[in-house]
């Protein structure tokens, strides 16, 4: 899936299992850690652009979907992340399953054009190639299945930001957020018919 449903799905998963920024922020960040794999894309298009060449992709290709995205490198994103947690135990807990919903939702839908370019989870690597998990269905990355998720999940979060006062913006910005969560209740008060309260008259 994209990295931006890796994100909010993150974030909505961390606003409802922990109780402060702090370890939100940690919890979130455990679900997107795991695409950092993917930062070979960076060197190839560097090295594409000074060599004058159409880029390869291969440092890409090699390491995506390998270098974190099986267990080792859960536990490795888990054991890091918690020593800037404060609830510790619960957060190296969530740490580990945000991790494997990230590996869930793209053994779900992260495959390319072709029907046989399906993206597999090498669970064992870096340290073992098995197990690998594939999955036939999977769906493709700019599918209508993957838009659909994208769209639930950033409802779900703007429901959430008007409910709770806070957003997954809170991890960019802090003032930024109380700026977009209050702009976020003015529609919803104004799509409920709510006008805005006036104090007493002089």
């Amino acid at each position: 899936m994209s990295p931006v449903t890796h994100f909010i799905g993150s974030w909505l998963v961390a606003s409802v299992v922990t109780d402060n920024p702090r370890d939100r922020k940690v919890v979130t960040l455990a679900g997107i850690l795991p695409d950092a794999d993917g930062l070979g894309l960076v060197a190839d298009v560097a090295g594409a652009l000074i060599h004058g060449q159409e880029p390869t992709f291969q440092y890409y290709q090699q390491y995506h979907h390998l270098l974190l995205h099986g267990w080792p490198g859960a536990v490795a994103v888990a054991g890091l992340l918690t020593f800037f947690a404060r609830q510790r135990i619960r957060v190296a807990l969530m740490c580990l399953v945000v991790f494997h919903l990230h590996l869930l939702c793209d053994l779900l839908g992260s495959r390319g054009p072709s029907p046989a370019d399906l993206w597999p989870i090498c669970y064992g690597e870096p340290l073992f190639r098995h197990p690998i998990w594939f999955w036939k269905g999977q769906w493709r990355l700019d599918g209508w299945q993957n838009q659909t998720v994208c769209v639930v999940v950033f409802v779900l979060s703007l429901w959430l930001a008007v409910r709770r006062g806070y957003s997954f913006v809170e991890l960019l910005n802090h003032r930024l957020d109380k700026v977009f969560v209050e702009v976020l209740r003015k529609w919803h008060d104004r799509s409920c018919g709510r006008r805005p309260k006036v104090g007493p008259a002089d």
